[in-house]
């Protein structure tokens, strides 16, 4: 099992001393060969683990990054909908709102409206009976000009069976037209 405490660097690799030369022991040269192949090995890996060691530092941060913007955007999200909730409540408030003025606006106008036929209907009312009163009056002058033509004339006027218009009573001259229609109005 390797401790993992103890790290060997090419350094150690490179002063490690195996010892004074003993008789049957290791060819020196064959040795040193070895220590280089290692220590070279050792600094490979040793900077290929620092590189992995800095890739995954920017891979971390970057998942980091990309979290905090996921993070981000949900509240982004988040937020979007609780607007476009409020929105369209405030829009559907907004709507009601327009709706009862415009309703109260129909109700007004109608009223108005209605007012205003009153006030139509009484002055027609009162133009008839202005109408009925100008005719009474018209007739009333007719018929005081007919007496007085009659009575120029010689002739008497005696009313007819309905009571309200006369008739003339004279030989041979009959009233004109026009003006028995406007007796009889």
């Amino acid at each position: 099992m390797i401790d993992e405490g103890f790290h060997l660097t090419p350094l150690d690799v490179r002063r490690y001393d195996f010892g004074s030369k003993t008789f049957r022991g290791y060819d020196p040269a064959r040795v040193e060969e070895f220590r280089t192949q290692v220590a070279e090995e050792l600094e490979r890996l040793t900077r290929l683990v620092q590189e992995l060691d800095g890739k995954t530092r920017n891979i971390h941060e970057q998942l980091h990054s990309f979290r905090e913007r996921d993070q981000a955007l949900n509240d982004a999200l988040i937020s979007a909908q609780q607007l476009r909730v409020e929105m369209r409540e405030q829009a559907e408030r907004e709507a009601k709102l327009l709706l009862r003025e415009a309703r109260a606006e129909g109700e007004r106008l109608i009223e108005a409206a209605r007012e205003e036929v009153h006030k139509l209907e009484a002055s027609l009312a009162q133009l008839e009976q202005s109408r009925l009163m100008f005719i009474g009056q018209l007739r009333a002058l007719v018929e005081r000009q007919l007496v007085e033509l009659s009575a120029a004339e010689g002739t008497t006027l005696r009313p007819n069976a309905e009571g309200d218009a006369t008739q003339q009573v004279r030989s041979g001259m009959k009233t004109p037209a026009w003006l028995e229609s406007l007796v009889k109005e």
